[in-house]
């Protein structure tokens, strides 16, 4: 006797998909949660600056020490507070685009820079 080698791999199949169905609604349903800023409807709290600064690494070196972007390292002895944040917000002319946080990251940002650069 032959078994049908077919029905295995279509049975494999079968549940494979439904698989993906499942964990596309799960999905969706935890999307439609974060748009609305969480389970109780909360916003968000601003993230870790160690965290946010990773956006930043690509273009102003790993220690801030620059590379296609300016050094940070003392940036707080140049600019104040408020004028880095309109930097990280708006960006600048020489090649620094806008917009890559929030601007409540922007400000955390700005924030840790001021203190520790």
């Amino acid at each position: 006797m032959k078994k049908n080698p077919i029905i295995p791999f279509a049975l494999i199949a079968v549940l494979g998909i439904l698989t993906m169905i499942i964990v596309s609604a799960v999905g969706v349903n935890q999307q439609e949660k974060i748009a609305n800023g969480g389970e109780n409807g909360e916003t968000a709290e601003a993230q870790d600056p160690e965290t946010l600064i990773q956006s930043c690494i690509g273009c102003h070196g790993g220690d801030l020490e620059g590379g296609s972007g300016p050094a940070l390292q003392d940036v707080s002895s140049r600019l104040d507070q408020d004028q880095i944040t309109d930097i990280i917000i708006n960006g600048t002319d020489g090649g620094m685009p806008g917009g890559l946080v929030t601007n409540e990251e922007a400000e955390v940002l700005a924030e840790w820079l001021v203190e520790n650069h």
